[in-house]
């Protein structure tokens, strides 16, 4: 079994926080999403509202063979995951995910959205619903299952019955006062699948939950800038996140949108020029 820390209510309390932040930067993220709008420009304005918040942003400078160079991944149509932000003009019928992240007092939080650009296509409407939705279905899952193969294979089940394909290279993590700290969390459950890869769910675990759909095979490539994967055929490829605590009373999703006035009020704190 993989080992991990558990989180005291106090500290998730805390976690709430930067995870609140990171869902404000996505509603700013979303509100500047439309044809003509580079991502460099979706990038700058995140990074400016981390700075004004005193949030450390998760995503830039992260090790590499070239130190990731923004505060967002921006990964357009067949992009995958860590697309880099720059002179890119979105335009009609493109999907755009966002993914970023950001630190506040210690703690991290973690999410990605994908949004459309315009009117997409019936096969990109129907894949960001089908991606939404087995991120919803996770969580759902998490409030009665046991083990996280339990929430995995019914994500798996969901994808396949949709006919779309759940990316294998990349999986959800465990996070805390690190963005990426154990456990790892597949979409899917190994073909040769042992207990040992499995985990428990009880209250204090937090995770990143984040399903990637393709439109079609599951296989990803590197492009050259050592950063952005695509897929291997070129279709199309979503991704939703949330970082997910458990407790007692269920899963609390800490990059959701304010559900409290004191949480309202912290939100409302928060500038956005």
């Amino acid at each position: 079994m993989s080992s991990f820390k558990l989180r005291t209510e106090g500290e998730l309390r805390q976690m709430r926080r930067p995870g609140l932040i990171v869902w404000r930067a996505h509603d700013l993220a979303g509100s500047l999403v439309a044809p003509g709008v580079t991502t460099g420009e979706i990038d700058a304005a995140v990074e400016q509202f981390f700075a004004r918040c005193g949030a450390e942003a998760l995503f830039k400078g992260v090790p590499g063979v070239v130190p990731f160079p923004a505060v967002t991944c921006m990964s357009v149509n067949e992009e995958v995951v860590h697309g880099i932000p720059g002179p890119r003009k979105l335009v009609e019928g493109d999907i755009v995910s966002i993914d970023t992240g950001a630190r506040l007092d210690g703690w991290c939080g973690d999410a990605c959205v994908s949004h459309r650009v315009g009117v997409v296509s019936d096969e990109k409407e129907r894949l960001l619903d089908v991606t939404l939705k087995t991120l919803e279905l996770a969580i759902e899952a998490l409030a009665t299952a046991s083990y996280w193969s339990e929430v995995a294979t019914k994500m798996e089940a969901f994808v396949k019955e949709n006919g779309f394909s759940v990316v294998e290279k990349f999986v959800g993590h465990g996070i805390g006062r690190e963005m990426h700290q154990p456990p790892q969390v597949p979409n899917y459950v190994p073909r040769h699948f042992r207990r040992t890869d499995d985990f428990r769910l009880e209250p204090g675990l937090v995770i990143a939950v984040e399903p990637m759909v393709n439109a079609g095979t599951k296989r990803v490539r590197g492009l050259s800038d050592h950063w952005t994967q695509v897929t291997l055929d070129r279709k199309p490829s979503a991704q939703y996140e949330h970082t997910i605590a458990l407790t007692a009373e269920g899963p609390w999703v800490m990059t959701g949108p304010p559900v409290t006035d004191e949480e309202q009020s912290f939100v409302d704190s928060l500038i956005v020029e």
